[in-house]
């Protein structure tokens, strides 16, 4: 039996979105080169197509023909993309505590002191928007 589509992307399918953020509407040979300048392997034009493809169905990309050529652009915005993947992890790991989350990304992670001080101001920010 086939295991059951998931909510988030696939590893390749979000390193497309990825892609697709920084600059769209690209046709395939566009994202199959921006892929390949970063991917740890080389995919063919044809497996793009139809990566690209699948995401459409999914409901991730949107595609529009220009002359001969397909355009994809993303369908989904970032934030909605990391913010699912946050809420599941926040949910399935840390039983819905956000303290939980921050605390173990502190604890597990060399931050310097530049990146404590960005983070004491973003908390601050926030802090002071719920008081408003």
């Amino acid at each position: 039996m086939a295991r059951p589509g998931s909510e988030h992307p696939t590893d390749l399918e979000l390193e497309i979105l990825k892609v697709l953020w920084e600059e769209s509407p690209l046709p395939v040979r566009e994202v199959r080169a921006r892929l390949g300048a970063q991917a740890a392997r080389v995919l063919t034009h044809s497996s793009v197509i139809t990566m690209l493809n699948i995401m459409v169905r999914k409901g991730f990309l949107r595609r529009r023909k220009e002359g001969k050529a397909f355009l994809f652009a993303p369908r989904v915005e970032k934030n909605h993309v990391s913010g699912g993947f946050v809420g599941d992890l926040l949910s399935r790991v840390f039983d819905g505590s956000p303290a939980a989350l921050v605390l173990n990304l502190l604890e597990t992670t060399d931050l310097d002191a530049e990146e404590y001080a960005e983070l004491r101001r973003l908390i601050s920010r926030k802090a002071k928007e719920q008081q408003s």
